[in-house]
Parts: structure tokens; sequence; C-alpha cells
């Protein structure tokens, strides 16, 4: 096929779509909505995924020290556990191996398209389907479907600052999700720009062989020590023999972490507890007492997302570490500057500034009805669907880890679950119906108010900023509220709150007079 953008089809040319659903990306997400999918009876659908390999967040991020903040058992599939993770925090490539086990398991594999990133996507009316463009080794195709589902989420394009002057900087420059395996450190002079949740990890795996490691700071995060222990080969053994066990833990684990961690971060009185084992943690690990005070958060605990370590302060207590926190004036082609005037030789510089959680409006162009471009209308109106998931004016797409789905407390595959259900609701009645499914705006505006709502008198609307944060600093992020929560709020599809229209009509579907109503 020739490498030129391929115009979509004409509406009569179009007598059927290549696929009943396209679903965009193979992590959990698009990985547990295949599987779903085969579940209900849906086998006519493909996967595509720019790169070569599944896995999405777990092939990408291969830093030192990358691991899971959600205790293991709880990081998995809740059909499919896994008795074997070694830690209670399981590492990155365990991570990518078990999503690797499941596509296996659920022969998954034949529906890959793999080296096929997705460019946009945009609703034909007349016909009912998604013609979407898809770009791989052979250039641009158009792949037709009447369903799609995006499961990318919101952290996979990594954010880099604009440092001046850093186009002549002659040493090596990349981000934490992007790591340069070739770079040798031994010995180097190390910036890193960033204390996020990837810095937390990497930077006690390299503080030991860098002969200098500057850590760029504009924010002190809140640091708790992490109940972190290796899993035996016999409490594994019991996993494998007796699942019930490890069904009842991970019920345990749940439990906790809905009960006091989402208490915490809402609640000012248990925060301040918290907040007391955060200092304890920095007293401990930090003996130099100006690295204890840059070190020292100034924001209420749970504000920014909380981070655990064991590690992290003992590493920026080594006498080759330092802790800047003036900010970066200029980068020259073997050092940088700060505001101060003061200058550092650096052969390295590493990026853990975290993802660009607005791309997810951007990264794939999506066209849905009247021409209606949707990065144009969440920045009109600021990005939200309907559950997480729909988005009224847009048929037949969905979102897993769409807006305000995101957690400071518990596992997203929680959250993936009770979206995949959701979806194959809708895609089940709007199969039977013989129609296209999108949210009313009236059913999308009141929940979304509702959320926005919960989240305003929460510790992340208190006043510090954070990439939970739009630019107008509404919470398109989070979750509100505990998990079991969102789970009854997508545990059935209510069909009043969608709008049902017959394949190539704007003529309205319903089957009873509460749903006309919604739809009028």
């Amino acid at each position: 096929m020739p490498a030129t953008a391929i115009r979509p089809a004409s509406t009569a040319t179009r007598t059927r779509a290549d696929h009943e659903v396209v679903i965009v990306g193979t992590g959990f997400s698009g990985i547990g909505a295949a599987i779903k999918l085969k579940e209900t009876g849906i086998d006519d659908f493909v996967l595509l995924d720019k790169a070569h390999s599944i896995a999405g967040t777990w092939r990408e991020n291969t830093y030192p020290g990358c691991a899971c903040d959600v205790p293991s058992h709880m990081y998995s599939f809740s059909f499919e556990q896994n008795p074997d993770w070694t830690e209670m925090y399981a590492p990155q490539q365990e991570i990518r191996d078990y999503l690797e086990r499941v596509a296996d398991k659920y022969e998954i594999r034949p529906h890959l398209r793999l080296g096929v990133r997705a460019v946009s996507a945009t609703w034909d009316e007349g016909a009912g389907i998604w013609c979407c463009v898809g770009e791989g080794p052979d250039g641009r195709e158009e792949i037709t479907a009447r369903f799609v589902i995006s499961g990318i989420g919101c952290l996979h394009v990594p954010a880099k600052p604009h440092l001046q002057g850093l186009e002549g900087f002659e040493g090596s420059v990349f981000h934490s999700a992007e790591w340069d395996h070739s770079v040798d450190l031994e010995g180097k002079r190390v910036a890193v720009i960033g204390t996020g949740a990837s810095a937390i990890q990497f930077v006690p795996e390299i503080s030991g062989e860098v002969a200098q490691l500057d850590l760029y700071q504009r924010t002190a995060p809140w640091v708790l020590p992490k109940a972190d222990r290796h899993i035996s080969r016999a409490e594994r053994r019991l996993y494998r023999r007796f699942p019930a066990l490890q069904r009842a833990y991970r019920r345990g684990i749940y439990a906790l972490l809905e009960l006091f961690v989402y208490r915490v971060i809402t609640g000012r009185r248990l925060g301040k507890i918290f907040e007391k084992a955060g200092l304890k943690n920095l007293e401990k690990g930090i003996k130099d007492p100006e690295k204890r005070r840059k070190l020292t958060p100034d924001y209420e605990l749970g504000c920014k997302r909380i981070l655990m370590s064991n590690t992290y302060y003992p590493a920026l207590d080594r006498p080759n570490a330092d802790v800047v926190t003036e900010p970066i004036a200029e980068v020259g082609p073997t050092s940088i500057t700060t505001a101060d005037g003061k200058t550092r030789d650096v052969d390295v510089i590493i990026y853990g500034t975290g993802f660009d959680t607005q791309a997810v409006a951007s990264s794939v162009e999506i066209t849905g009805q009247d021409g209606q471009l949707l990065a144009d209308l969440w920045h009109s109106k600021g990005i939200q669907a309907h559950r997480g998931t729909m988005i009224a004016g847009f048929p037949n797409l969905f979102f897993l880890l769409g807006p305000n789905t995101g957690l400071g407390h518990n596992s997203v595959v929680f959250m993936i679950e009770c979206q995949v259900r959701l979806v194959t609701q809708a895609i089940a009645e709007a199969r039977r119906r013989e129609a296209s499914v999108t949210p009313t705006r009236r059913a999308q505006d009141t929940y979304n108010s509702k959320v926005q709502s919960g989240l305003s008198g929460a510790v992340w609307s208190r006043g510090c900023k954070s990439w939970y944060l739009d630019a107008q600093g509404g919470n398109i992020t989070l979750w509100p509220g505990e998990t079991f929560r969102f789970y009854e709020s997508t545990r059935r599809l209510d069909p009043a709150e969608y709008e049902w229209h017959a394949t190539g009509t704007d003529a309205p579907v319903a089957s009873d007079n509460r749903e006309l109503a919604e739809v009028a």
C-alpha cells in the first residue's frame, strides 16, 4: 500500500464495516476489552498498537527500578489472578510477562495489528461506522468499524519541559519513559529533572554508579515508607494450590486501600497522621539538614500523587547527590545554569517529568457528529465524558481510563473492568437495536456535575497544582470517591441515559416511553 493518506471512501461504497470493533492500545485496557468482547460472542475485532509488542505502559517504561506502586495482587484482572508475583509491588517485567500470558491464554494474538499507529477516526453518519486511519510499515490505511474502543489512557505521551539552550547540549537527553539503555551512566554527571513517580524509582538505582547526581526539584513530593516484601515460593505455591486464598488476600488488600488511603486523602485528621509518617521517613533517610529542608513538602498530603519508597531519601543523602530547587535558566553544551547564576557540569539529562495527561484529547484526531473535532470540544468545554467512558456527539466511541477514572488510592485495573462491563453492555444493546449509541448531553452534564461536586471538597482541590488538573484548574483525572461507587455507577447500562439512532438515519430508536422522553 502506498505511503499516502487514504481518503475515506464515500458512503455509497461502504456496504459493511471491515470489523465490528477496533480497539486502540494493547495494555490492560485493550487486552481486557478484547477478552470480554469474546466472552459476549463478538470475535470480529482488531487491536491496533503503534509498537511491535503488547503491554502498553509496561512495555514502554523500562527505566531502572520500574515497578507498580499498587500491591501486585490488586494489579491484575479479577478473572485472571496471578499466583506467581514475586514482590508485593510487582516489577515492570513481571507485569509485562503477565499481560503476555493473558493474551496467549485468551487467544488475543490473532486479532493484533502491531506496528500500526492510530492516526484518526471519523464518524460516518450515513453508514453508521467509524473510518479509522492507521499508519504502519506500508504507509497509511483505512480500517472501518461499527465501534471504536480507545485503550490508550492518559499516561502515554511523555511531558518534556522546554529548556532554554537544550538544542546545543552535547550530552545525552532522554525521558524516563524512553530510557536510553545504550547510555552508560557509570562515572557520569547526571541531571535529573523532576521528582515524579518514575524519578522516585530510578534515582536510587543510578545514584551509586554516577559520579554526580543533581536532582532539579520544583516541588518536594510526599514520600511514605513502602511496605514492600518478597513473596516466598511457599506462599506462591499456596496461591496456586488454593486460588480462594489469594482471592481472600486480594479482597483484604482492596478493603484496606479503600478504607484507609481514600479517607487519608479526603479527610484532614487521618492525613495528618500519614504526614507525620512521611516526615519521619524523611528524617530517617536524610541526615543533611539543608537537603532535608529542601525535601520537606509544603502542601497537604494527597494534593499531589502520594509516593512510596524506602530508598529514595537515602540515595539523595549520598555525598555525590544534590537537590537543586532554583529554576533552570539555561542549558549549555556541557552544563546547566540556574536562576541564581550557579552553573553545574552535566553529561546526561534525564527527565522524570511524567506525562501529558491532556494529550488524550489530541493524540488521535477524532471527528464525531457534524464534523465536531473532539480536541476542539474538549479544549472549549473541558475534558469530560459520561461515566468516564462515552461522549455526547461521538456515537459508538468508548474511552477506557477516560476522564475522571484515575485513582490516588487503588488499582486502575479495577476501574478498567468496570468500564469494560459498561462498554460491552452498550455494544450489545446497540447491536440488538441495530442502532448507534451516544450519551445524551443532559445525562453527561448531570454526571460530570456530580463528579466535580464530589471533587470540590477533596484534598486535590485545596490549593496545590498537580497533573490531575487542567489549565482551568478543573480535576479531569481522578474519581472522587471509593471505587465500589464507580462499580455501582457502571454496573448496569441505563438506556435512558443514551440516544439510540437507527443506522444511516438521525431518527431515534427507543424501547419505552422513558427513553423517548430522555432522548427528546
